[in-house]
């Protein structure tokens, strides 16, 4: 272990498996070190097992939820946009070869007490039953102005700059409703509160044609897919990129301690006695606690059930957001569901999750309308998580930290992390302009 590297990356979180591959595809020599002894880290997969030794201690799941085993339950549960940051990420490190994707089945906005198919094309915006005849019109003329939009053809821009006019202006331009903008707001254009409507349009209105398009790809009920076996298949194939591209793992290494000279900046990593030198520290916040600040914390519960969630149109897989002012709340609130059909529990059984950011110190009462919306429940968990962010400075101290993942059950904040990390870990921006073909279709089969 006594060598020099340019980089070394703790803790093997899907995170820092995407930033230790794309630095070793760029050529860095790397060392990627685990204080556990599995893949994951907080974004972990749970066979039955180890799901309940983390909640129930001692006690042993019972043996009508099935064989362990077949049970991959995320802990950090996340859908990729089909054209979105991560499946960029993974065609340019060309590891979707070590994967596959099946497409989500469906994609649903909570809007009045109910759940709806998130409408996101000109069609099905008339045939929607979220909103009236006349808001149907309205929402299609907005959608087929997202539709004809190419940032690099004024032409398509109707007259209006879309770097200097705010969301807030181009909606109402259209006279949409309120329901109507929070479900374009949160369900499609993925915003988790609504500070993004004072903000220049062009950014939203990206991400409404992003969903549109990964809709589209695979023709199925949502523009989301997900990994057979779930995402614990991620980290793994990400660090077989690593290998292949001469980076070295090791797991199991406790009591990683980050050395530092004497103007403050990281030299090296220590484990068992060894030290390993380096230029560059790469982790998540658990490696470096002093050098993060507390900035909110996830509510969350896992549940396992043996039917889909109601109202889902028999969904064996789809997210549900519940905006917030839905809920009279300050931020979202989403479930999470999928079943044997992506290999993530036994046949006949379904995991889902309710995840928001806390806004109280009571989970269970706070994440109640989101679990009453899933039916009757076969187990419950319920637990909180704080999320950190880094509160250092990379260029004095060589050390680039990640931040905890939010509440969402879709990647676009966690690829927008990873991808700012890139630029300043690199200083150079990351190339993500791929041949989106790559990821097969392989996504949409049965």
């Amino acid at each position: 272990m006594d060598e020099e590297y340019d980089v070394i990356v703790l803790g093997t979180g899907l995170k820092e498996c995407i930033l230790s591959g794309l630095l070793s595809v760029d050529g860095l020599k790397v060392l990627h070190m685990d204080k556990n002894d599995y893949y994951g880290g907080e974004s972990s997969s749970l066979n039955l097992n180890q799901l309940w030794k983390r909640f129930r201690g001692d006690e042993q799941p019972p043996e009508r939820l099935g064989s362990s085993k077949e049970y991959n339950a995320d802990m950090i549960p996340k859908f990729m946009m089909a054209n979105g940051g991560l499946v960029r990420v993974l065609i340019h490190t060309n590891v979707t070869k070590y994967l596959n994707f099946k497409a989500v089945d469906g994609s649903f906005v909570y809007n009045k007490g109910k759940i709806y198919k998130v409408p996101a094309t000109d069609v099905e915006a008339l045939k929607s039953s979220l909103m009236g005849l006349f808001e149907k019109r309205r929402l299609r003329k907005f959608f087929i102005f997202v539709q004809d939009f190419v940032e690099s053809d004024p032409k398509t821009h109707q007259g209006m700059d879309l770097n200097t006019i705010t969301a807030r202006e181009l909606i109402s331009k259209y006279e949409l409703e309120d329901d109507t903008i929070d479900f374009i707001g949160h369900a499609l254009a993925l915003h988790i509160d609504d500070t993004y409507l004072d903000q220049p349009a062009l950014d939203f209105v990206k991400r409404v044609k992003l969903y549109a398009e990964s809709l589209a790809r695979f023709q199925a009920g949502s523009p989301y897919i997900y990994p057979m076996y779930g995402l614990g298949e991620l980290p793994q194939a990400f660090a077989r990129l690593s290998a292949v591209y001469g980076g070295t793992y090791m797991l199991n290494k406790p009591q990683c301690q980050v050395e530092f000279d004497a103007d403050g900046k990281a030299v090296g990593v220590t484990s068992e006695g060894e030290t390993a030198k380096c230029k560059k520290v790469v982790c998540d916040p658990s490696y470096l606690t002093d050098k993060v600040k507390k900035v909110g914390k996830v509510a969350r519960a896992i549940c396992i059930m043996s039917h889909p969630i109601p109202d889902t149109n028999d969904s064996h897989s789809c997210q549900v957001i519940l905006p917030q002012k839905q809920l009279g709340r300050q931020s979202d609130m989403y479930l999470f569901c999928c079943s044997y059909a992506h290999n993530v529990a036994p046949k006949g059984k379904f995991i889902a999750f309710v995840a928001t950011e806390a806004e109280t110190d009571d989970p269970q009462t706070e994440l109640k309308p989101g679990v009453d919306l899933l039916g009757p429940v076969d187990d419950i968990f319920y637990e909180t998580y704080d999320r950190f962010e880094p509160a250092n400075d990379p260029d004095a101290d060589n050390c680039f930290i990640s931040a905890s993942y939010d509440g969402t059950t879709h990647f676009e904040s966690t690829v927008r992390d990873v991808i700012a990390m890139y630029s300043k870990i690199t200083g150079k921006d990351l190339d993500l302009s791929v041949d989106l073909s790559a990821a097969s279709a392989a996504a949409a089969e049965e």
